[in-house]
């Protein structure tokens, strides 16, 4: 698995995983525990993970819908 997006904003992991989901894409989303146990102040950010075949795809989609990779 490939790191697609890394972000502290729940709001923008959850946007990703609709659009993923829309194409069809699998996703995992990595550091959800680990962002409950600090407290849900937003410290540790959640990666979300894609296959290494569809990273080129997701990448895609994201970037289409203005989703900034932090890359």
């Amino acid at each position: 698995m490939k790191e697609l997006l890394r972000s502290n904003d729940p709001t923008i992991i959850a946007f990703a995983k609709a659009l993923l989901d829309g194409e069809d894409i699998r996703w995992f989303e990595m550091d959800v525990n680990m962002s409950v146990l600090e407290g849900s102040i937003g410290v540790l950010p959640r990666r979300l993970m894609v296959r290494s075949t569809d990273l080129f795809m997701a990448e895609a989609v994201l970037r289409d819908n203005d989703v900034d990779l932090g890359r």
